[in-house]
């Protein structure tokens, strides 16, 4: 270790990426507020990994904010599969949708959305990293650094991943 090494500063650190790390969070968990306690908790466990403080620290924090993120489905999914196994009834919206709610677009649009979520949370995570944080509108470069690729391999692993999407969303939703 080198004497002349500037300490890590974790809290501008914080300041530049938290928005970003709580918006990637959030486009996967469709739950903003459990989306910030979740980019809290990937900030806090950087300030616990002295390894990843470094040029290469935001990277890092995207990988983690996406594996936090698809843990978080996938508890929810196990969640809901024990609940419906126990006879309890759940619902994402707090209540039982009306007729007019089910058939309007915005309920469509919200079933599709939380089937990708369920597909996301049944992939590996790798292909769901991948898809996750390109959909989020990083670069093949910035997907790079996060996930610790060669950027020229990023496009044939999200062709790959998007196969997998593609294969396990019509092994469970048919063809559409």
């Amino acid at each position: 270790m080198r004497a002349s090494r500037t300490p890590f500063d974790l809290e501008s650190v914080f300041r530049a990426e938290y928005q970003r790390v709580a918006r990637i969070v959030a486009r996967v968990v469709r739950d903003r507020g459990r989306a910030e306690e979740i980019a809290v908790e990937v900030f806090l466990k950087l300030w616990r990994t002295p390894a990843a403080q470094g040029e290469h620290a935001e990277g890092w924090l995207y990988r983690t904010a996406v594996r936090a993120a698809l843990d978080e489905l996938r508890r929810r999914t196990r969640r809901a599969r024990y609940e419906r196994l126990l006879g309890f009834s759940t619902s994402s919206f707090g209540k039982a949708p009306t007729p007019e709610e089910i058939h309007s677009a915005a309920q469509e649009r919200a079933q599709e959305q939380e089937r990708v979520r369920l597909v996301l949370s049944a992939l590996q995570s790798r292909p769901a990293e991948l898809l996750v944080l390109r959909s989020h509108g990083l670069s093949y470069e910035e997907v790079a650094a996060a996930l610790d690729l060669n950027p020229a391999s990023v496009g044939t692993l999200l062709i790959r991943a998007q196969q997998a999407f593609r294969k396990e969303y019509v092994n469970r939703y048919g063809a559409q």
